[in-house]
């Protein structure tokens, strides 16, 4: 394992990919506001995934509801947990729905399948029908989480990755990969070029959720953390280029 902060590891993302999944927050859907959407930045991560789907790779996507509702946050100034976990949820499908309309203007086809069925707005999750769409190059977007309280869309995304046969999670977020301690606070903070699934865990390393990281390891999932931030980043990584943590076995 190497932590250096300017090396670019000479593999793993430089193989071709059939099929991924893409999980972002809803704060990526926040741009500089403090709260909601900003369709611009929609725009621009819709923009990313076009140019992933012209290399005609299948993509699954699982986005956050961070930006609108948190559940955790909810519980934790007196709600029910349960309820303000159904809330949250809620806010995955809002998420959700605003990507696929801004997929559908640049003419991607794409399906936003829900585990809390809402049949005027979204297809109800079946597996088969999902790998279908995916097969038919359609966009996956899977929201509402897993369907059940007590469960973060990290673990939506690595239980869907899964079941779709998705061959890597691509993380999105902020920074540039996996870091020793916040870059953002600690100017000396070290990336981490490639980190095994137990590492994280025993560092507690701020990738997902322990249960999603666990599942991935199960399962040999490898997740590959990069910079949403950065044009061209999702592209560039499927090519082999820019910066990245690799977490595998």
């Amino acid at each position: 394992m190497n932590d250096t902060a300017g090396n670019t590891p000479d593999q793993p993302a430089t193989r071709s990919y059939k099929r991924v999944m893409l999980k972002i927050s809803g704060e990526a859907l926040m741009g500089d506001q403090g709260y909601g959407l900003h369709p611009p930045t929609v725009a621009r991560i819709a923009d990313e995934v076009e140019s992933v789907h012209k290399l005609g790779v299948e993509i699954c996507m699982v986005i956050g509801g961070g930006n609108i509702f948190r559940g955790l946050q909810g519980s934790a100034q007196g709600m029910e947990r349960a309820t303000a976990d159904y809330m949250g949820m809620l806010a995955t499908v809002m998420n959700a729905l605003a990507m696929q309309a801004a997929l559908e203007a640049k003419g991607l086809h794409s399906r936003v399948i829900s585990a809390i069925r809402m049949d005027e707005v979204a297809e109800p999750y079946i597996r088969r029908r999902a790998i279908r769409h995916l097969e038919k190059k359609r966009i996956c977007i899977f929201a509402a989480g897993t369907g059940n309280p007590y469960f973060t869309t990290d673990t939506a995304a690595t239980l869907r990755a899964n079941e779709m046969g998705c061959e890597a999670i691509f993380k999105g977020t902020k920074v540039d990969g996996v870091y020793d301690k916040d870059p953002a606070r600690f100017p000396d903070a070290k990336r981490y070029d490639n980190v095994t699934y137990d590492e994280v865990l025993q560092k507690h390393l701020a990738v997902m959720d322990a249960s999603a990281i666990a599942l991935a390891r199960d399962n040999n999932l490898p997740i590959i953390v990069f910079s949403l931030d950065e044009p061209g980043g999702f592209c560039g990584i499927l090519a082999g280029k820019g910066t990245y943590t690799r977490v595998h076995g």
